[in-house]
C-alpha cells in the first residue's frame, strides 16, 4: 500500500524470476529433508539439533549463552529451549546458570555430545557433498556463496531492536 492509502501495483515476478524462485524453494526443501533424514537415520536427531551441537563445539570452552545460540541458529528462544532440553536428556548438552545475570543461561557441549559429533560428522559431510557440492562446478560454488552472502546481509538487520524471531 502506498502513502495516503493508495494501492500501488506490485512488482510481479517475471517468468524467469518465478522459475528461479520455485527452483530455489524446491531445492532448499529437498536439501533440508535430505539432511534431516540422514541425521535422523545415523544420529537420531534432526538437522537443527546437529547444527546446535556444531555451534557449541566451535565456541570457546564449548559453551554459549542461550540468547547467542538462538541468534546464531536463527531459531526462537522457545524452540531453542525445547531443543536444548532434548539434547540435555541425551546427555549431549548441559545448561549452566550465568553468574553475572540471574536470568541468563549457558548451553555447554558435553564430552558425550562432542563424541556424537565426531562419530556423525563424516556421514553428514558426505550427505552435504553428495547433495550440493558434487553437483556444482567450482565456479558455481563461488557464485552460490556470493549470492547467499548478499541475500543474508540484506535480510538480517543489524539494529539491536530489530523484530526478529530469535531476538524475542
Amino acid at each position: 500500500m502506498g502513502t495516503g492509502g493508495d494501492m500501488a501495483e506490485p512488482r510481479w515476478l517475471t517468468d524467469e524470476e518465478q522459475h528461479v524462485w520455485r527452483a530455489y524453494l524446491h531445492a532448499t526443501t529437498l536439501l533440508e529433508d535430505h539432511l534431516d533424514r540422514q541425521l535422523q537415520r545415523d544420529a537420531g536427531m534432526p538437522h537443527v539439533y546437529y547444527g546446535l551441537l556444531v555451534q557449541l563445539s566451535q565456541a570457546p570452552r564449548r559453551r554459549l549463552r542461550m540468547t547467542e545460540l538462538a541468534r546464531s541458529a536463527k531459531i526462537t528462544r522457545s524452540r531453542l529451549s525445547h531443543a536444548v532440553a532434548r539434547l540435555e536428556k541425551n546427555g549431549w548438552v548441559r545448561r549452566e546458570n550465568c553468574p553475572s545475570d540471574k536470568r541468563g543461561q549457558f548451553a555447554q557441549l558435553t564430552e558425550e555430545g562432542m563424541e556424537v559429533l565426531r562419530q556423525n560428522a563424516p556421514g553428514h559431510v558426505t550427505a552435504v557433498r553428495q547433495a550440493m557440492f558434487d553437483r556444482l562446478s567450482p565456479e558455481q560454488v563461488t557464485q552460490l556463496g556470493a549470492i547467499m552472502r548478499v541475500m543474508a546481509e540484506g535480510l538480517e538487520p543489524q539494529d539491536a531492536d530489530a523484530d526478529l524471531p530469535w531476538l524475542r
